[in-house]
Formats: structure tokens, C-alpha cells, sequence
């Protein structure tokens, strides 16, 4: 067995006292695993860093088997990524969030959207918009997918400002205003056809709000698990930040 992929580094553990069992989020063959020989070397060691975007080959006797990959790097990404706290953050919650997805089952439009957000992850609010968008296509892709293009009560496609929490459907100014202290508030980056103008961060607590409520409930509770320490650590990051922001002014 044997074929070549592109792959995104998830995580990475020692393996004996030189190789390394790798994890991938791949374009065609999935969330995959496989042994690198030499992995733990110090010329191996920068490619195997989460984040970075490699070129493997895998080969195994038995598809079954773990395998063993011959890796070479594309983009490596982590060095840049891991230089600030939301970046550590936020890659490793971004791979715990990819490890919800069933190994070896392909998820291209997954891989696109991991590839563009750590692409684009330099500024920490660019950062969390990527962040929440990649759980609310988790969402989807596990079978969850919110309903927010139109109105779950009326039907309408404008004015869409709340989100019920128990159907995850959208509702409009109107029909939610009765009942705005029961429902979640959908921030504008998140409204279907609308840009927001400016990020606020209540905006982007409102996105995490959203996602996490949601992913918590019909993905990680059921698998016994809660959200990841690294979620939390990234949204404290983005709010120090904003904080400092505010204090510092224009």
C-alpha cells in the first residue's frame, strides 16, 4: 500500500529513542497517522511541528496497518505560529478540534479551510473569526450544521440577529425580540451576506458563545469530553488583547 498526500501536522509523539508516530489532517486520505523513522532528529524535528504543511508518502504492508511516512516540508508555519500565545493556543485547539473527525476518512473542504485559517493567523482577531468559522464548519461536517441563512420562525433572510439555542436556527430582529434574553445573539461576521465593518469584542465572545454552546452539547458531551483548555487559553489571549487595545486607544 502506498500513496502521496499533502498534510497538515496535528500532533506528534516520540516513538522508541528516535522516530516518531505523526498525525496528520491530510487532503485526500483524511486525519491519518503514521511512523516517521528519525522523526525525533534534529533535522526532522522543525518539519514535525503542528501547523506546518508537509508533502508524505505512506506505505504500509496492509492498509490497516500504522504505516510508516516519508515526510518533507511545504510551508512550515509553526515557528511564526508559535511565536505568540494566541498562536500556540489556537493551533492546538484547531488539531483537537480536527481529531473529532473519524481517522481516514477524507474532509477536503476540512483541510482547505485548517489551510487557509493557520494561512492567515497572524492577527489575533483574524484569528478568532478563522477559529469560529472552522467550528461552525466542524459542526456541519459532523452532522450538526447550524441553520443561519434564514429565519427558523418567519422564514425571513434579513435582519437576522439571534440564534435559538435549542434548534440552532436563526431568527430575525422581529420575531426574537420577545424573547432576546432566551436567545444567542448571531454577531454580523456570521450573518449570511452581511460584512461586518468593524470587529467589537463583544462580536467575537458572541461567535465563541455561539460555537462552543453547540459543540459542547451534540459533539463533546456525548464523547465524555468539555472544550479544550487551549479554546479557553486563545479566547483569554483575545481578550487581553482587546483589553490592552482599549487602554492604549487610538
Amino acid at each position: 500500500m502506498e500513496w502521496t498526500d499533502e498534510g497538515i501536522v496535528l500532533g506528534v509523539r516520540r516513538h522508541g529513542e528516535s522516530s516518531a508516530i505523526v498525525e496528520l489532517l491530510t487532503r485526500a486520505h483524511g486525519r491519518h497517522l503514521g511512523l516517521v523513522r528519525g522523526g525525533a532528529s534534529s533535522r526532522l524535528r522543525p518539519l514535525l511541528q503542528p501547523g506546518n504543511s508537509v508533502s508524505a508518502v505512506w506505505r504500509a504492508r496492509l492498509d490497516e496497518h500504522l504505516g510508516t511516512y516519508a515526510i518533507e516540508g511545504l510551508k512550515l508555519r509553526a515557528a511564526t505560529l508559535l511565536g505568540s500565545s494566541h498562536g500556540v493556543y489556537g493551533v492546538t485547539h484547531l488539531a483537537s478540534i480536527a481529531r473529532l473527525l473519524p481517522e481516514r476518512d477524507p474532509h477536503e473542504e476540512i483541510f482547505a479551510l485548517l489551510e487557509h485559517s493557520l494561512d492567515d493567523f497572524d492577527d489575533i482577531g483574524s484569528a478568532a473569526v478563522h477559529l469560529i468559522h472552522f467550528e461552525l464548519a466542524m459542526l456541519a461536517e459532523l452532522g450538526f450544521g447550524l441553520a443561519l441563512e434564514n429565519c427558523a420562525v418567519t422564514g425571513e433572510t434579513t435582519d437576522l440577529i439571534y440564534v435559538s439555542p435549542k434548534s440552532g436556527g436563526a431568527v430575525s430582529r422581529g420575531a426574537g425580540e420577545p424573547w432576546r434574553d432566551r436567545l444567542l445573539r448571531l454577531p454580523p461576521f456570521l450573518r449570511h451576506g452581511e460584512t461586518a465593518s468593524e470587529l467589537t469584542e463583544q462580536d467575537l465572545q458572541d461567535g465563541f458563545r455561539l460555537t462552543g454552546l453547540f459543540l459542547l452539547r451534540h459533539v463533546l458531551e456525548p464523547r465524555g469530553q468539555g472544550h479544550s483548555d487551549a479554546r479557553a487559553g486563545f479566547i483569554n489571549a483575545l481578550m487581553r488583547q482587546q483589553a490592552r487595545a482599549v487602554i492604549s486607544g487610538p
